[in-house]
């Protein structure tokens, strides 16, 4: 067979495979930003593209405002990659991802000390606002069956939490149609206060929630006290209220570092827990966990049998399709670490942000908001001394060097305290606390240059730098 040479005018760009990396005319014209082009690209000029405009990105590794994960090994990674195109809620097809699910479940509640006559369930979600969504229509479904049954009126759910929640039980509320009782924060005291919380509490309350190191200062509610106090509600009006335990942040650090104190399932009204794995569970997001204390605990009208993807499946998620390779990280963490090697992990970082913290309250310029954290991150307030500078000057100095630290103000009451948080990760060494401590004095102390420096003479050093 003979075959002719095409005429460069009759190849499409598309087909012509590669192109030069940055020579082709795709560097030197825009892109459609709003509608998909009429013809498509080589892929490495698309990839090239992309990848020097994400670029502009912040550097994960330097993000310490984020409690997720930005770093895995790479053997996890390989997993991972393998098991992209894995669809976890097909059951018939990769049996064995529902398998380790299945592990997971049971790992976990045993590590949230699942008590042996329970029968603890939980599930995989997105993350924990998905958990928490799907918490909370648990414990309104059940409250309302308990109000049917008794002849009571159920068209008046409410919660009660302290200001120190995430915003994800706002939009479950929202969501829900559930009256958000919000025990506002004071200042010195920025958890939720029991005595508060026993004020709003009446039979049409759904739940309780406790937070296990709150994102705002690190601190945990007095979740001991939130329980005891449930218990004597229950048995003075018979309203037996659960207590939901938001462990985002600090589910996976707190059973290794402190196991004796008393969070989890072993308080009695404590009936769910969230936690996300995409956090101190150290894999890369998104991948949250629900566990209930036991299966009585749960409305089975939530669950769906699916059976027209080739076997049946009950599932309990917002979503439906969503990918293994979270849930097969996750396994791979618990078996690549054990009890060890996270006991290991949360430790140091517990040392690296107690080293942190000593180390700013040595300049005098910080002091420290919230005592007693269960979690590995830092929230300061410059002292009051400090009026030429704010916390977001510092936020934005730091910026410079690729630093991200956030920079925000408390709920109310306590909306005048403006803080900035840093979050310790697994990746955040001894070296780096170091090299983000000088930045920071540097940072400071330009600041506090500027501030006494005359505008006018400002302006003219600026403008000399350009030059």
């Amino acid at each position: 067979m003979l075959t002719g040479k095409l005429k460069n005018e009759q190849i499409k760009d598309s087909e012509k495979g590669h192109a030069s990396t940055y020579s082709g005319r795709y560097f030197r014209e825009s892109v459609p930003k709003y509608e998909i082009p009429e013809n498509g690209m080589p892929s490495n000029a698309a990839y090239q593209l992309i990848h020097d405009e994400l670029s502009i990105d912040a550097n994960p590794a330097l993000n310490l405002s984020s409690f997720v994960t930005t770093w895995m090994e790479p053997e996890a990674e390989k997993l991972i990659m393998e098991n992209l195109n894995v669809n976890f809620i097909d059951s018939d097809m990769y049996p064995q991802s529902q398998i380790i699910h299945e592990r997971c479940v049971n790992m976990i509640a045993r590590l949230f000390n699942s008590p042996e006559n329970c029968d603890t369930i939980g599930t995989a979600t997105l993350g924990s606002s998905e958990a928490v969504m799907l918490a909370g229509l648990a414990h309104k479904w059940k409250w309302r069956a308990r109000q049917i049954a008794a002849g009571k009126s159920h068209d008046r759910p409410n919660l009660v939490c302290g200001a120190d929640v995430q915003v994800c039980w706002d939009k479950f509320a929202r969501y829900f149609d559930v009256d958000m009782r919000i025990i506002p924060m004071e200042k010195d005291c920025y958890v939720l206060k029991t005595e508060k919380a026993a004020e709003v509490i009446d039979e049409n309350t759904i739940l309780v929630v406790g937070v296990l190191g709150t994102t705002f200062t690190g601190q945990s509610d007095p979740l001991k006290e939130l329980n005891d106090l449930l218990i004597s509600i229950k048995e003075e009006n018979g309203w037996d209220i659960p207590l939901h335990i938001d462990g985002a942040s600090g589910a996976f650090v707190v059973p290794f570092v402190e196991p004796e104190l008393l969070w989890d399932f072993r308080l009695s009204q404590v009936k769910s827990i969230n936690a996300s794995g995409h956090k101190y569970g150290l894999v890369y997001p998104g991948i949250g966990w629900l566990l209930f204390r036991d299966r009585s605990d749960f409305p089975n009208e939530l669950v769906f049998d699916v059976n027209y993807l080739g076997g049946t499946m009950p599932t309990f998620t917002l979503n439906f399709s969503r990918g293994s390779a979270p849930i097969i990280a996750q396994y791979y963490n618990f078996l690549r670490l054990g009890r060890k090697g996270y006991t290991e992990i949360m430790s140091n970082l517990h040392a690296n942000t107690g080293y942190l913290t000593d180390q700013l309250m040595k300049t005098d310029n910080f002091e420290l908001v919230g005592r007693k954290i269960c979690i590995p991150a830092v929230t300061l307030s410059l002292k009051e001394s400090i009026t030429n500078y704010t916390v977001y000057d510092i936020s934005d100095r730091l910026r410079e060097r690729g630093w991200i630290v956030s920079a925000y103000t408390l709920p109310p009451n306590a909306q005048d305290v403006s803080v900035l948080r840093i979050v310790v990760r697994e990746h955040f060494s001894r070296d780096m606390v170091d090299i983000l401590l000088k930045d920071i004095q540097k940072a400071v102390s330009k600041l506090e240059i500027q501030q006494a420096t005359p505008r006018t003479h400002r302006v003219i050093k600026r403008h000399h730098r350009h030059c």
